[in-house]
C-alpha cells in the first residue's frame, strides 16, 4: 500500500479530500492529532481559517484587541459562501469515482464536511450501489451576527469633562451671586447665634476724705458668670462652686437653667453667679476647667472703715449701683459709664472669637472720685466718743456734728446705731443705716431759746444788759408753763436767763418780738427746710404756720416746742451765730475729681445775714453763761460741756422725738456749742434720744470730748488771755 500524504488535498470547495492514491476520509476523533487540535467551536479547522483569512483582507491598522478574531469569522462566512455552489457538483463525481485503496466518506457535522475515517484501514469501505444520485443537503445559511460596536473613549471624556466644567461653573456662578448680591442678609441671619457681647465695667469713682484718704473705693476682682446653654449638667458645677463663691448649690443651679431671652426666641447666655470675687479665689474656679463657666474682670467696693462714716457713705449693690448714702446721691458721677466688647464666637466646643470675625470694644469710662469737707481722723474720734457715751444709755439714738465755722464745712457727722458699709444687710433694722443728722427729726427743746433770744437781740427787744423780773409759771391757752429753776419773781440778767433756762423769761421775751418775727427768724436761721448739704433724703422739718398757732403756740414755740428739726439744721444755725451772724449753708462735697484728674470745686454754699456781728457777739457772749455760772444762787445747765482751757458758749435743751409723725417716749437730751467763744473756729452739736429720758446726761459729756478732740486736732491754742466774763443771774 502506497503511503499517506501526511495532509489532505484540498478542492475547488475548500472540502478536503485524500491523498492522489485513493486515501478515503476518516471519522473526527479517530484521524490524525493535527486534526484534533485544529478543530474549532464552528466546526472549521485553523487551516480552513486561514486559508480564507489569506483571502479577505482587513485592515491591519487598527488597534481593536478583537480585530484579529473578527477576521477569522469573516473569513469562514466568505469561504461558505464560495464552497456552496460547488458541493452539488463535487457529489456527483464522487458517485463515478471507482478508485483502489482506501477512500473516505465525507459525512456533514453540525452541517460542516469533516473527514470521518475508517476504524480498521485493513478493510475497505462498502462500495455504493449504483443508482441515481440524491442532491446533496443544502445546509441552511445563518444570518451573521453583528459583532458589538465599541464606543470610542475619547468621546466619553469629552463628554464627562463637559459635565463636570457645567456642573463647577453653577456652583461659581451661584457662590457669586451668594458672595455679592445676598451676602449681608445670609451673613446678618446667623449674626445673632455667633455674636457674643461681654460687659466691661466701669471703675467706680472714689469716695476721699478731706486730705485724700480713701473712705470708699472700688478694688480690681473678678465676676463669675455662666453660660446656660454650654453647661451640660447644671448641678455638677453648682457643687463644685458653692464652697468657693458662699452660695447655696441650689441657688447657683437654679441660676444655670436654661432661659429665653424676654421677647426673643434667643436662650439667655450669660448669667451672673457672683460679683467682686477675690482674685484667689477666680483662679481657684479657672482651675476647674468648668463647661460653661467664666471668670471675667470685675471690680469690688470696700470701706477701708468699715462702720466710719457708714451712715453718710452708703452701700452699692452687686452691679455697683449707689443704694443708699452719698453713693446714691452721687451715682451718676460716681459709676462713670460702662463699655462693651461684642465679638463673633464659634459654636459648641469652638466657643472662641472667629479670627477676622466682627469685634467692637467700647472702652469703659472710669467714674469721678468726691472728695469731702470730712476728717476722716476726726470722724472716727467723733463715731467713737458718741458710741462710748450712748452705751450708758440702752436703745438709745444718737447723731453728731461737727461744722468748721467760716466754711460751713461738715468736719464730722455721726449717727449712733451704725453698721458695717461691706456688709449693709446685717443690721437689726434698716433704720440703723440712717443718717441720723439729717433723718432724725426732734422737738429741739431749750435749744431754739438761742433762735428767740437772737432775734430779739436784732430787733431791739432786748439788749445784753437787759433784766426783768421773772415769776415762775406762766399760763397760755390753758397751758401751764414752768421753770426749772425758781425765780420767784426776781429780777434776773438776760445771761442768767439763758444759764437757767428760763422758759418763763423766754415766752416774755417772745411776746414782745411777735409771732411773725419770731417765724421770720426762725427760717432765716434755717429751720423749716432741707439744708442741701448733700445726703439724700434729708429731712426738712416742720414750721408752725401762723395760722395755725394756738394760745399755747405762744408759749411752746419760743421755747423749741411745736417745731420740727434735725440735728443738722440746729447745727448750722448755731453756725451762724458763731459766724459773726452769717448763716452758711452747711455742706459735705468739697470738690470732684475727673477720670483724667482734673478738679472741679464744688458750688459755694448759700450765705445769708441773720444777725449783725454785733449782736452775734453779744448773744456768744450771753451763751458762755450756760458753761460757766456756778454759785450760791444756782449751777448752769452746761457745766458738763465746759472744755478746760477754753472759751465755750452753748446751750442745753429736752426735747422730744417724733417719728412718721407721732411722739415717741422718753426725751431728746442735746447740747450745742461753739469754741473758742471768743472767736469762734468749730461747732459741736450732739443729741441723744433714749426712751428713758437719760439723753440729757451723757450729750454735754460727749460735746466736751468731741470739742476738746477737735481744738487739739486742729491745734487751736488755749484760751489763756481771754477770760470768761463773770456773770450776775440776779443782779441787785
Amino acid at each position: 500500500m502506497p503511503p499517506r500524504s501526511d495532509e489532505p488535498r484540498r478542492d475547488a470547495t475548500g472540502s478536503r479530500r485524500g491523498s492522489s492514491r485513493g486515501a478515503e476520509p476518516r471519522e473526527p476523533g479517530v484521524g490524525g492529532i493535527s486534526d484534533a487540535r485544529a478543530y474549532t467551536p464552528r466546526g472549521r479547522t485553523i487551516r480552513e481559517g486561514g486559508a480564507e483569512q489569506r483571502r479577505t483582507p482587513r485592515d491591519s491598522r487598527s488597534g481593536d484587541p478583537f480585530r484579529p478574531a473578527l477576521q477569522v469569522l469573516d473569513g469562514g462566512r466568505a469561504a461558505r459562501g464560495r464552497r456552496e455552489p460547488a458541493a452539488a457538483a463535487e457529489s456527483a463525481r464522487a458517485g463515478r469515482r471507482a478508485v483502489g485503496g482506501r477512500a473516505g466518506v465525507v459525512r456533514t457535522v453540525s452541517a460542516r464536511p469533516v473527514h470521518e475515517p475508517f476504524d480498521d484501514e485493513d478493510d475497505p469501505p462498502p462500495r455504493r450501489r449504483p443508482g441515481p444520485r440524491r442532491p446533496a443537503a443544502r445546509r441552511p445559511v445563518r444570518k451573521p451576527r453583528r459583532p458589538p460596536r465599541l464606543g470610542d473613549p475619547r468621546r466619553r471624556l469629552r463628554l464627562a469633562t463637559v459635565l463636570a466644567l457645567t456642573l463647577f461653573a453653577s456652583i461659581g456662578v451661584r457662590l457669586v451671586y451668594l458672595q455679592t448680591a445676598n451676602s449681608p442678609a445670609y451673613a446678618d441671619g446667623g449674626l445673632p447665634n455667633r455674636v457674643k457681647v461681654i460687659d466691661l465695667p466701669a471703675p467706680r469713682g472714689a469716695i476721699l476724705d478731706r486730705t485724700g484718704e480713701p473712705l470708699a473705693h472700688s478694688v480690681e476682682a473678678r465676676y463669675v458668670f455662666a453660660d446656660p446653654p454650654l453647661v451640660k449638667d447644671r448641678f455638677a458645677p453648682a457643687r463644685a462652686l458653692s464652697p468657693l463663691l458662699g452660695v447655696p448649690a441650689s441657688d447657683l443651679a437654679d441660676r444655670m437653667q436654661r432661659r429665653k431671652v424676654p421677647g426673643t426666641d434667643r436662650e439667655d447666655e450669660f448669667v451672673y453667679l457672683a460679683r467682686g470675687v477675690e482674685i484667689g479665689t477666680a483662679k481657684q474656679i479657672m482651675a476647674l476647667d468648668l463647661a460653661g463657666i467664666g471668670v471675667h474682670r470685675d471690680e469690688r467696693r470696700e470701706v477701708p472703715g468699715g462702720d466710719l462714716a457708714a451712715n453718710m457713705l452708703g452701700f452699692v449693690s452687686q452691679d455697683m449701683n449707689g443704694l443708699e448714702g452719698l453713693e446714691a446721691k452721687y451715682d451718676d458721677l460716681l459709676r462713670g459709664e460702662a463699655g462693651k466688647r461684642t465679638y463673633e464666637a464659634g459654636l459648641g466646643d469652638l466657643a472662641a472669637p472667629i479670627p477676622g470675625g466682627y469685634s467692637s470694644t467700647t472702652q469703659p469710662r472710669p467714674g469721678s472720685s468726691l472728695k469731702l469737707t470730712v476728717d476722716r481722723d476726726l470722724q472716727f474720734m467723733t463715731q467713737r466718743i458718741l458710741a462710748k457715751q450712748v452705751a450708758q444709755v440702752k436703745g438709745s439714738v444718737a447723731a453728731a456734728v461737727i461744722m468748721d465755722v467760716p466754711t460751713g464745712e461738715v468736719l464730722a457727722q455721726a449717727s449712733q446705731p451704725t453698721y458695717d458699709a461691706t456688709a449693709p444687710m446685717k443690721v437689726d433694722s434698716p433704720a440703723d443705716r440712717d443718717d441720723k443728722a439729717t433723718s432724725f427729726v426732734v422737738d429741739p427743746g431749750s435749744i431754739h431759746k438761742a433762735i428767740t433770744y437772737g432775734a430779739a437781740l436784732q430787733e431791739g427787744v432786748i439788749r445784753p444788759d437787759t433784766t426783768f423780773p421773772v415769776a415762775n409759771t406762766v399760763v397760755l391757752g390753758g397751758v401751764q408753763f414752768e421753770d426749772t429753776h425758781h425765780a420767784n419773781g426776781r429780777v434776773m440778767s438776760v445771761p442768767g436767763m439763758l444759764a437757767f433756762s428760763s422758759n418763763v423769761a423766754t415766752i416774755e421775751i417772745a411776746d414782745k418780738l411777735g409771732r411773725d418775727r419770731l417765724i421770720d427768724y426762725q427760717k432765716r436761721f434755717g429751720l423749716g427746710q432741707p439744708t442741701g448739704e448733700g445726703l439724700p433724703g434729708e429731712a426738712s422739718g416742720r414750721l408752725l404756720p401762723a395760722d395755725e398757732w394756738s394760745g399755747s403756740s405762744y408759749g411752746s414755740v419760743p421755747i423749741g416746742h411745736s417745731v420740727d428739726a434735725t440735728p443738722l439744721q440746729m447745727a448750722a444755725a448755731y453756725n451762724a451765730i458763731a459766724n459773726n451772724g452769717t448763716y452758711v449753708q452747711p455742706h459735705l462735697i468739697k470738690e470732684t475729681i475727673g477720670p483724667d484728674g482734673t478738679r472741679t470745686p464744688a458750688a459755694a454754699p448759700t450765705t445769708r445775714s441773720v444777725l449783725s456781728p454785733a449782736n452775734a457777739a453779744a448773744l456768744r457772749r450771753m451763751l458762755e453763761a450756760v458753761t460757766t455760772v456756778d454759785g450760791p444762787d444756782g449751777r448752769a445747765t452746761g457745766l458738763a460741756a465746759a472744755v478746760p482751757g477754753y472759751r465755750v458758749a452753748g446751750k442745753t435743751g429736752t426735747g422730744l422725738r417724733y417719728d412718721n409723725g407721732k411722739q415717741q417716749p422718753g426725751e431728746v437730751g442735746s447740747f450745742i456749742g461753739m469754741a473758742p467763744a471768743e472767736k469762734p473756729r468749730y461747732v459741736v452739736a450732739v443729741f441723744v434720744w433714749s426712751p428713758g429720758g437719760e439723753g440729757g446726761a451723757v450729750a454735754a459729756p460727749a460735746f466736751r470730748e468731741m470739742m476738746g478732740f477737735t481744738l487739739r486736732h486742729y491745734r487751736v491754742p488755749p484760751s489763756l488771755t481771754d477770760k470768761s466774763p463773770k456773770f450776775e443771774v440776779f443782779p441787785r
